[in-house]
């Protein structure tokens, strides 16, 4: 039985910040396991585990997730079949994920680039809860995108989509 905890260092983007963190944490990425596995590094291994695409200040988000989300079971790998919810999201996720819209979407942006399912899933469907119930007009204010149809464009959309409106 291992005594000590198995340790790798990661840098973060252009920030040259270096992190020490349990391997058992940083495993939970498949981008990094993936590394660890196809460059033959281990324990003894002092160089450390490149992301240039993850900031520093994520990458730390990231692993505060990690850890707290340690002991999650896995989630199933059947998702065909798995109703999509949004309302799932526990109160602690709900409280991490308390953040401007930037800091959400390059959250977004390094769980999917680092391969960690629970946290795409969980800023995601914080994204859908931003978004379910507006109409477009609310949507583009909350995320402040510019409006490029013609009111001919807009009509012609809507028609073509009333099936999925509300009545």
């Amino acid at each position: 039985k291992q005594w000590y905890q198995r340790r790798v260092a990661i840098t973060a983007g252009s920030d040259g910040d270096i992190f020490d963190v349990d391997i058992n944490i940083a495993k939970q990425s498949g981008t990094i396991s993936t590394m660890l596995d196809d460059l033959g590094m281990d324990e003894e291994d002092d160089d450390p585990v490149p992301l240039a695409n993850v900031s520093a200040m994520i990458l730390k988000k990231v692993i505060t997730w990690c850890k707290h989300h340690k002991d999650d079971p896995p989630k199933p790998e059947d998702e065909e079949n798995m109703e999509k919810r949004t309302d799932d999201i526990d109160s602690w996720d709900q409280d991490f994920l308390k953040v401007d819209q930037g800091t959400l979407f390059e959250l977004i942006l390094a769980a999917n680039y680092l391969d960690i399912k629970g946290l795409l899933d969980v800023t995601c469907k914080t994204v859908a809860n931003m978004i379910k119930g507006k109409k477009a007009e609310e949507i583009r204010k909350t995320f402040n995108i510019k409006n490029d149809f013609t009111p001919e464009e807009e009509e012609q959309i809507r028609k073509e989509n009333e099936w999925c409106e509300d009545p």
